[in-house]
């Protein structure tokens, strides 16, 4: 990339969007550059960095929604939220060591693009299910925004379902209007150990199908669980199957007490209190469990499959692979690692995912991988024909982070 553009004001990037499609030059388009390794590798003629675009613009506590600038830094808003004891519910990850950065450089125009969620998306939903509205430019140098600051005052199309989880290849958001949710005033975590990935999947569906409200459900094997630096989870030598809860303190109390007694049947019990309770979850959310910062080059997928389907998929793959893994989403999300290869075994992955139903995404290899391979589910016939008129709708030129998700689109 020859040239940076760095806008400071949202007509700024206005400007440069309108020049970019005027000489039909092609932009990468990133705020803090978290996320970069995340998606194919995109080769343009001009880097548009959005990093000047911060700030809280409005932050109303008691109507629960907060705007900002796209690349303002998930640690500042969460930093002003909890001076009021809220926070954003879709618990945002933070990706940024495990794609070899560094951690706190977040923002939050980026995980909207990549619609990031943490553990709590089974009881909170996603990214783009607390996106109230946007500003933004589109690939034909045009200003638009869509929907506002409550769910009810949306009206036409609800382009923020669309934007989210585009990687900015429709458009380059300005800044961003979301919800906000009281905090929860304790959390605890219960932890089952010694459990097996199949008798894990069981308990985890026991326990998200009762009435504990568990807002978290995640099973580290043994590896993945000597990997925290929570001491209850790696120092006891074997695997840990965790279980959050969260509420008003005498219902969790007794939240935890049923649960307990729920899963026990034999099994070793512990329970986390706050701060290694919040640690831990945040560790899943991150994926820090498996290797770090991934300087020993590993390469790591996401599997997103039923979750009565995830031990076997599991099974099967570290069977031939001798990859990692741990479970998240009550076993729907099944994060693996595995050695490098120059196709990223994507073949195989992709054969046992299919099998279950499911689908996978290469989070971290080369760019020179990512290029080579399908980083997202590959798409075909009347999908891929769609996706490829959105993108010519927004975006006729192609210059808006070309083939990030899609090669050629």
């Amino acid at each position: 990339m020859s040239e940076t553009l760095k806008p400071e004001t949202a007509e700024q990037v206005l400007d440069a969007v309108k020049w970019a499609a005027a000489s039909e030059s092609q932009l990468a388009v990133k705020g803090q550059g978290s996320k970069e390794g995340f998606g194919r590798a995109v080769e343009a003629d001009c880097r548009l960095d959005l990093s000047g675009l911060t700030g809280i613009g409005c932050y109303e506590p008691n109507e629960l929604f907060m705007t900002a600038g796209a690349a303002t830094t998930l640690a500042e808003i969460e930093a002003a939220l909890r001076q009021n004891n809220q926070q954003m519910a879709f618990e945002p990850a933070d990706l940024g060591i495990l794609l070899g950065g560094e951690g706190d450089a977040g923002t939050i125009g980026g995980a909207i693009a990549c619609n990031l969620a943490g553990s709590r998306r089974i009881k909170a939903g996603a990214a783009r299910d607390h996106f109230l509205g946007f500003n933004a430019v589109s690939g034909r140098g045009e200003t638009f925004k869509s929907g506002g600051t409550v769910v009810k005052n949306v009206t036409g199309f609800d382009l923020s379902k669309l934007i989210a989880g585009s990687f900015g290849t429709l458009a380059v958001m300005t800044e961003v209007t979301f919800k906000v949710l009281p905090a929860p005033e304790k959390t605890r975590t219960v932890l089952v150990l010694g459990l097996s990935d199949q008798d894990a999947m069981k308990a985890m569906a026991k326990a998200l199908g009762s009435s504990h409200e568990v807002s978290g459900a995640a099973h580290l094997p043994e590896a993945a669980a000597k990997g925290s630096k929570v001491s209850h989870v790696a120092g006891n030598g074997q695997s840990v199957t965790a279980f959050r809860v969260e509420g008003p303190g005498p219902s969790v109390e007794h939240r935890c007490r049923a649960l307990t007694a729920l899963l026990g049947g034999g099994a070793s019990v512990e329970e986390l209190h706050s701060e290694n309770s919040a640690l831990l979850w945040r560790e899943i959310c991150d994926v820090r469990l498996l290797d770090g910062d991934g300087e020993n080059g590993r390469q790591v997928w996401r599997l997103s499959v039923p979750p009565m389907n995830g031990a076997g998929v599991a099974e099967q793959l570290t069977a031939v692979t001798g990859a990692s893994v741990f479970y998240d989403w009550g076993g729907g999300l099944i994060w693996l690692t595995m050695d490098a290869t120059p196709d990223a075994g994507h073949e195989t992955v992709r054969r046992a995912v299919e099998a279950a139903s499911g689908h996978a995404t290469l989070v971290r290899a080369g760019a020179d991988v990512r290029n080579r391979v399908p980083v997202f589910e590959p798409q075909t016939g009347a999908l891929r024909e769609i996706t490829a008129r959105i993108k010519e709708g927004f975006d006729p030129k192609g210059i808006l982070n070309p083939g990030r998700m899609v090669e050629g689109v």
